[in-house]
């Protein structure tokens, strides 16, 4: 017992060697409020915690001064506001743009104002009544089996087969919107052997038959440069037969997929004029791409050399981060001063504008004018779809 004792004593005396007073802890930190100065806010010796990404961001950004300031706003460059008031365009919600949306699905019909982004989409689509709306629709699919750098339209190189149905449902659907003037469009079917140009045909004769009144326009592709099925789509009845060149030579490899060339394309629009002289040739060129004047006048020269009677110039937007980007914005007055020059070279008309597209407002008055002048003067559009539809129907068969 006595032991025992002797014992607790001793661990009770070492225990107050090693603590013989009780020590106050130091805090790591100091509490501070909002308001204190970061000076006072940390104690002496403390180690700062590593600030996060998230804050690194937060004090990069906007302080509270910013938005209470009262300073007025910067006035915006010239060429970049005039780049936002060319972008803002009419939200599509009109009735007449829903009946043609729901017309086109119904027949499972594809538009390349849909599937290249057109910013006209609201303009052509909601007219106040049927015989001002405009669609372009596009044939054979919307799956594109050329790349080029402008263009948002989905590519592949073995897209899904042609529609059989397709010439008769498209037919059947324009027949419905009772209007005087459609154009029609296609991708590029480079897998296909004639590059899809009979299917192009029978498309026109289709529409011709079910109204032989109704003025067609065709925005076709090169076909390889095969001549012989850019003449059979001239043949089969259209009333304009457009093909673009979309910019000067010099950038066209910069511009358009490797396998469209500009000569190629000047050779497809002369064959389409030596195959129906008294057919309506037009084509397109997107400004703002990098182009100089002197490459513009070579291209309108080279255009009227092979007898082109239509040109049109709109401002070129980027679809996408992914698509090649703009080199600058063409002011109205350029874009009037060309429209101005290509008439005076001797272009029959000449439409140019920031929003202006290849097929935009299709059914100018002018064009109209002249197409029914001319068929006037030539016969019933009736003996033309006859006699088109004996001409073209054995090379489609």
């Amino acid at each position: 017992m006595a032991a025992s004792t002797n014992s607790l004593r001793r661990l009770t005396s070492f225990r107050t060697t090693l603590l013989p007073s009780v020590t106050p802890i130091t805090p790591i930190g100091c509490r501070s409020y909002a308001t204190t100065e970061s000076s006072s806010a940390i104690a002496p010796g403390t180690t700062r915690r590593k600030a996060t990404t998230f804050q690194d961001k937060l004090n990069a950004g906007p302080s509270f001064s910013d938005f209470v300031s009262g300073d007025k706003d910067e006035i915006l460059d010239p060429s970049e506001a005039y780049a936002l008031k060319t972008a803002l365009t009419p939200i599509p919600d009109s009735k007449n743009y829903q009946r043609l949306k729901k017309d086109l699905r119904g027949l499972n019909l594809h538009t390349v104002c849909e599937e290249a982004r057109c910013p006209n989409i609201s303009d052509c689509w909601g007219g106040s009544d049927k015989s001002s709306a405009t669609a372009t629709i596009m044939l054979m699919g919307d799956t594109c089996t050329r790349g080029c750098r402008f263009c948002s339209v989905k590519t592949s190189r073995a897209p899904p087969p042609l529609d059989p149905h397709e010439p008769e449902n498209t037919a059947e659907a324009i027949s419905r919107w009772s209007l005087g003037y459609v154009v029609l469009t296609s991708v590029d079917r480079d897998d296909l052997a004639d590059g899809g140009a009979r299917h192009f045909a029978e498309t026109v004769i289709k529409i011709k038959q079910k109204k032989p009144s109704m003025l067609v326009e065709c925005l076709t592709g090169d076909y390889r440069g095969d001549l012989e099925m850019a003449a059979l789509v001239a043949r089969s009845g259209l009333d304009v037969y457009a093909h673009n060149v979309e910019t000067v030579e010099e950038l066209t490899p910069y511009v358009r997929d490797r396998r469209a060339t500009f000569q190629q394309s000047i050779s497809v629009l002369d064959a389409a004029k030596k195959a129906v002289p008294e057919l309506i040739t037009k084509t397109s060129l997107m400004l703002g791409l990098g182009e100089t004047d002197e490459q513009l006048w070579d291209a309108l020269r080279q255009l009227r050399a092979v007898n082109v009677d239509v040109v049109t110039f709109g401002q070129y937007m980027r679809p996408t981060k992914r698509h090649m980007a703009v080199h600058e914005y063409v002011t109205p007055d350029r874009f009037e001063l060309w429209r101005q020059r290509a008439l005076d070279m001797g272009f029959l008309y000449c439409a140019s504008g920031p929003l202006v597209r290849s097929s935009y407002k299709a059914g100018e008055a002018f064009i109209e004018n002249v197409l029914k002048k001319r068929r006037s003067g030539s016969g019933t559009a009736e003996g033309t779809v006859k006699q088109s539809t004996a001409a073209v129907g054995e090379a489609i068969q």
